[in-house]
């Protein structure tokens, strides 16, 4: 046996597959005639040659992660390295796999706003218990329709939606970080007249826009805090006491110029103690039918304060040490570095606003978001220059002072135009410093050309060593706006459904009512001209196989699936009626629908289950009114 043989076979199977993969790749190069350096050189193939990210077939990832769908108003779940999709979440839109948006339990958690077709999601948090991700809850913003929703992260779904009142389009999202998440902070992003019910509709100098604090358990808006200007991203310290936002358009301008007319906008500074202790005190108002507290927050209040920063600043995120808020420029070069140690001094009017300010790094063209590796390091999107700057946050301050000091690490050239970005574990005190997504919004010329609307670019890049190094590229859809990763151990999801799960207790009261045994009854009840079809369903047949209903009666039909094997879902599809839902493991699900066609109407199982999948059938006969 050769000795270059004996070599190969030292190689582990996987290091073997990957390094021959990346030498396949270059030869391909040489026989299409376009030159293996093209391939070779590319940092991604020397990255996946030299360290080694992938995820095998049959391994599991480190990292989960949670994108917000954009406008398909959706989260969506990935492995991280692998940049797998696992899974979509249904939240603001209409989903017909799951059912969400036709099933009834899905509209009882949608509630009015079911009207709504669309939704624009932008910021997934995760709640967090002494600064660290607890793995109960996703919280995700609507811009579109002025709401906030909750999923559960033990069965991946939504489960509460509330639409904000006296404001329009939530941007800024985060959650408390200590001692537990009892608020989600939102920002309302666009300035109304108060009340908004016709009145000063030509007086911009009446519009404001507020600062909403939810109950992150019972889901309703415990206060609001009216502010100057309009409200953008947000983010909360480790104390519990302090909230930031950055706040563009001091001007209160209606159009592009007119908010560009001043030479400093700011960071609005929320004292949540302050809040609180005056919303106990009553010193509040409510506005028109709504009974939520209202405060003033305005430029001298006693529950904010306004830091001046360069113009139009964009994101707005904390350290994971808890020593700084960092609010990026956009429309300047520079980032703006706020101490929150300074800010009680702040608050007792004993500094300056601007006191508080301690650094302020220039680091290149259209700053927009910052993130962090928990050794120091700041990485920050550059929209303009197509880049992440990595830069040191001690060395920054540094030269801020007056030293000679180069702040800057490293520069990263990413493909294009970046927004959001975000390290693993980076919103809290656990940041790891190993992976960076960079969700770049142009994909030009990185994938095959799909018509004139493109895809969108998300970039993983290793953070882990000195150099940052760009991995992978993975083209997404409108529009992957944020995201978060934490650890996988940091997640417990359930494997089945428990049968005594809130999430379908109204369904299962309404059974009970009926007399009805959901995991062994398959009955039709009539009420009047309401019929309620229950049925169990265990691969690969429904309980029912056929129902008799009368034409124009209002039908619910109700499955329990009794299969307790993982993975083993159930649908239920009715031809030719817009209905379509999931029923997984020991879940109950329930849709309502009108029978206004007499006849014979198919219904069958649209998630394979069973080597019988296709036979597993029913008809639900119509007769004629």
């Amino acid at each position: 046996m050769s000795e270059k043989k004996k070599d190969i076979e030292n190689l582990g199977r996987r290091h073997f597959l990957r390094n021959s993969a990346v030498t396949g790749v270059a030869g391909a190069g040489l026989a299409g005639g376009f030159g293996a350096g093209a391939l070779i050189n590319s940092r991604q193939a020397r990255a996946a040659g030299e360290d080694g990210i992938e995820v095998a077939p049959g391994e599991l990832d480190e990292y989960y992660g949670f994108w917000s769908g954009g406008h398909q108003g959706e989260v969506r779940v990935l492995g991280v390295p692998s940049m797998r999709e696992l899974m979509r979440i249904p939240v603001f839109n209409v989903d017909s796999a799951s059912g969400w948006g036709i099933t009834n339990e899905s509209k009882r958690v949608l509630g009015e706003s079911s009207r709504f077709l669309n939704g624009d999601a932008h910021h997934p948090h995760v709640s967090m218990t002494d600064g660290r991700y607890d793995g109960k809850y996703l919280f995700i913003n609507d811009k579109a329709n002025t709401r906030v929703a909750r999923i559960r992260l033990d069965i991946m779904k939504t489960d509460k939606i509330i639409t904000i009142p006296n404001v329009q389009a939530i941007h800024g999202l985060r959650l408390q970080k200590v001692p537990h998440t009892k608020y989600v902070f939102a920002n309302a992003e666009l300035p109304i007249p108060q009340l908004n019910d016709g009145r000063d509709l030509e007086s911009p100098d009446n519009y404001y826009t507020m600062f909403n604090g939810i109950d992150a358990e019972d889901m309703k808006v415990a206060w609001q805090v009216i502010v100057d200007g309009n409200l953008d991203n947000t983010d909360a310290d480790y104390t519990g006491r302090f909230v930031a936002s950055t706040c563009y358009n001091s001007e209160k301008g209606m159009t592009l110029a007119d908010t560009m007319r001043a030479e400093r906008d700011w960071v609005v500074v929320f004292d949540v103690e302050a809040i609180e202790a005056a919303v106990a005190a009553g010193e509040y108002q409510t506005l028109g039918d709504s009974e939520v507290p209202v405060l003033d927050g305005r430029k001298g209040s006693r529950l904010t304060r306004y830091i001046p920063v360069p113009k139009n600043p964009h994101g707005l995120n904390t350290s994971p040490d808890g020593q700084y808020f960092i609010a990026n420029g956009k429309l300047s070069p520079t980032v703006s570095i706020i101490a929150i140690d300074k800010l009680p001094a702040l608050f007792d009017d004993a500094i300056a606003p601007r006191d508080a300010v301690v650094g302020e790094p220039e680091l290149g063209l259209g700053p927009l978001h910052t993130t962090y590796d928990g050794r120091g390091n700041a990485y920050t999107t550059l929209f303009i220059d197509s880049q992440v700057a990595k830069w040191n946050i001690a060395d920054a301050i540094r030269a801020y002072n007056g030293e000679e000091v180069n702040y800057i690490r490293q520069k990263l050239d990413v493909h294009y135009q970046p927004g959001h970005n975000h390290a693993s574990l980076t919103e809290s005190r656990d940041a790891d410093g190993k992976w960076l997504v960079v969700l770049s919004k142009f994909s030009k010329d990185r994938f095959l050309p799909v018509g004139p609307l493109h895809p969108e670019n998300d970039q993983l890049i290793d953070i882990s060593g000195e150099e940052m190094k760009l991995v992978h590229d993975g083209p997404t859809y409108a529009e992957p706006h944020d995201c978060i990763l934490l650890r996988a151990d940091q997640l417990s999801p359930s494997r089945v459904w428990t049968r005594d799960d809130p999430f379908f207790a109204e369904t299962r009261a309404m059974a009970e009512a009926d007399g009805i045994t959901l995991e062994r009854d398959n009955k039709v009840i009539r009420d009047g001209n309401k019929v309620r079809v229950y049925m169990t369903s265990i691969a690969p047949q429904y309980g029912l196989t056929q129902f008799k209903v009368r034409q124009g009666d209002e039908v619910t039909v109700v499955i329990t699936n009794l299969d307790q094997v993982e993975d083993l879902t159930h649908g239920f599809c009715l031809v030719n009626h817009g209905v379509s839902m999931e029923i997984s493991p020991q879940q109950t699900a329930s849709v309502t629908f009108v029978a206004d066609r007499p006849g014979v109407h198919w219904y069958y199982c649209n998630w394979f289950c069973h080597a019988m999948h296709m036979e597993m059938t029913g008809r639900m006969l119509v007769e004629k009114a």
